[in-house]
C-alpha cells in the first residue's frame, strides 16, 4: 500500500487542504494518507483553535488515514526543527513512500537544489547568515538574504533568485534539508497553493481561505456560520460541537490570566533562561507590564513587537513562558536526537492496516496513549504537561474532565 506523508497543523481542516490532500494522493499515486500533525500548541506559536483530538476527527473524515503527532518541542519550533521533527517521523514509520507539501510556486527543483547545498551549513554561509541578523533583520528574511548571497558566491545566480523567503517555500526547504539530513528515502513532491495563501488574511474566493482568514472570521464574527462555505461539513460540524460547551475557538486572550501571573512573578534572569527568550527580550517583556491597561494579549503584542522581533518570535517566547519551556531542555544536540516514539492520535480503517504493518517496519515504538509514560519516551511527558496547560483555555465547562486527557483518550476511530 503506497502511502503519501503529509505536514499539517489542520486549524482548522478547510476546503484548500482537501484540495492539497487530493492533489497529493493523485501525483503520487498513493493508496493511504499519514498526516504528522501537530498537537495543542502550534508553529507559530499559539494555541490552537480546536484541541488535538478535534482537529484529528476532521482530518480523518477529510480523506487522512493515520494521524500522528509531532510533539510539542518541534511543532512549536522554528522552520528548521519544526520540519526535522515532522519528516523524522513520518520516515520513521517505515510506510510513507512520499512526503508532499504545498508552496506559493508549485516548483520543486530550485527548493532541491538549495538545500543540497545549505543542507551542512557551511562556515561561510553561517558567516552571512549572522552579518544579516547583527543589522537587526527578523531571522526568516536573514536566513532567505544569506541563502541567495551564498549561492550566488557558489555560482548559482539562476537559483538564487528564488523567493525563499515566503512562508511555504521557507517550510519546504526546510523539510527537504532535513530529509537530506536524515538520509531518507521518501520521494518529495511539492503542489501549487490555489487561491489563498499562507497567512493571507483577506477572503477573495468564495470557498477557499486561508486557515489564517478563516480563524481571523470566526473570532471577529458573532456566527460560526461565517465559516461555513470554507470548511467541509464534517469540520463544520466539530466547530460547532466544541463550541457548545465553551471549549472553542481558542485564542491567546484566554491564557492572559495565566501568561500575566508568570511575567508578574519572574525576574529577568528567569525569564532569560525560557527558549526561544533571547537579545533583552526579557526585559522588553517586563518593561511593557506598567503600560498595560486593557489587559490583553493583543496590547501586550503592541508595546513589545518590533521590525526586529516579529509577531511570530515574540508568540514563541511567550508560548515558552506559558509552558515552562527552558532553553537548555531544547539545544540543537537535543533537537537532532529526534523523536523515540511515534504516538498515534487517530486512524480509519485503512490506517489500521498500515499500523498492523508499521509493527514490523517502523524503526521506533508505536504508542497508542500516553499513559504513565516511561522517563525513556523523550518529550511526551512535555505533550501531556503542554495538554494540560492548553485546557485551561479550551476545557470550557469540561474542564475538570480534560485535565491529563492525554492518559485517558484513545485514538479516534473512523
Amino acid at each position: 500500500m503506497r502511502a503519501v506523508g503529509l505536514i499539517v497543523e489542520y486549524n482548522p481542516f478547510h476546503n484548500g487542504h482537501l484540495y492539497h490532500l487530493r492533489q497529493s494522493v493523485k501525483i503520487t499515486e498513493a493508496e493511504a494518507v499519514v498526516a504528522v500533525m501537530s498537537g495543542n500548541f502550534l508553529q507559530r506559536g499559539e494555541p490552537a483553535m480546536w484541541d488535538k483530538w478535534t482537529r484529528t476527527r476532521m482530518a480523518l473524515q477529510g480523506g487522512c488515514d493515520l494521524v500522528i503527532e509531532l510533539p510539542v518541542a518541534y511543532a512549536t519550533h522554528a522552520a528548521e526543527w519544526f520540519a526535522y521533527g515532522a519528516v523524522s517521523l513520518l520516515e520513521a514509520t517505515g510506510v510513507v513512500d512520499a512526503v508532499c507539501f504545498g508552496t506559493e510556486s508549485g516548483e520543486l527543483a530550485p527548493l532541491l537544489h538549495a538545500a543540497e547545498i545549505a543542507a551542512d551549513e557551511p562556515a561561510s554561509f553561517q558567516a552571512l547568515l549572522r552579518e544579516r541578523l547583527d543589522t537587526g533583520m527578523s531571522y526568516p528574511f536573514a536566513y532567505s538574504s544569506a541563502l541567495q548571497a551564498y549561492l550566488t558566491q557558489q555560482g548559482h545566480g539562476d537559483a538564487a533568485s528564488f523567493p525563499f523567503d515566503t512562508p511555504n517555500h521557507t517550510l519546504g526547504l526546510h523539510y527537504l534539508i532535513a530529509l537530506r539530513r536524515i538520509k531518507g528515502a521518501m520521494q518529495p513532491y511539492t503542489i501549487a497553493r490555489e487561491k489563498a495563501q499562507y497567512h493571507q488574511e483577506t477572503i477573495t474566493d468564495g470557498s477557499i481561505a486561508s486557515a489564517t482568514a478563516i480563524r481571523k472570521l470566526l473570532l471577529e464574527s458573532e456566527s460560526l456560520a461565517s465559516a461555513h462555505p470554507f470548511v467541509p461539513a464534517s469540520t463544520f460540524e466539530g466547530i460547532q460541537e466544541c463550541a457548545s460547551f465553551g471549549g472553542a475557538p481558542v485564542s491567546w486572550e484566554r491564557y492572559m490570566p495565566v501568561l500575566m501571573h508568570k511575567l508578574l512573578t519572574s525576574d529577568a534572569a528567569s525569564l532569560a533562561a525560557c527558549r526561544d527568550v533571547s537579545e533583552g527580550l526579557e526585559h522588553r517583556f517586563l518593561n511593557a507590564l506598567p503600560e498595560l491597561r486593557k489587559g490583553s494579549f493583543e496590547e501586550l503584542m503592541s508595546l513589545v513587537k518590533t521590525k526586529r522581533y516579529t509577531r511570530t518570535r515574540l508568540q514563541r517566547a511567550l508560548l515558552s513562558v506559558l509552558l515552562g519551556h527552558v532553553r537548555d531542555e531544547f539545544t540543537p544536540e537535543k533537537l537532532a536526537g529526534g523523536v523515540n516514539y511515534i504516538r498515534v492520535l487517530g486512524f480509519t480503517e485503512k490506517g489500521r492496516a498500515l499500523l498492523k504493518r508499521m509493527r514490523q517496519t517502523s524503526s521506533l515504538p508505536i504508542l497508542l496513549s500516553a499513559a504513565r509514560p516511561p522517563e525513556s519516551y523523550r518529550y511526551l511527558d512535555l505533550d501531556v504537561r503542554a495538554s494540560n496547560a492548553y485546557m485551561i483555555g479550551a476545557g470550557g465547562s469540561e474542564l475538570s474532565a480534560s485535565l491529563y486527557r492525554d492518559y485517558r483518550e484513545k485514538p479516534v476511530m473512523i
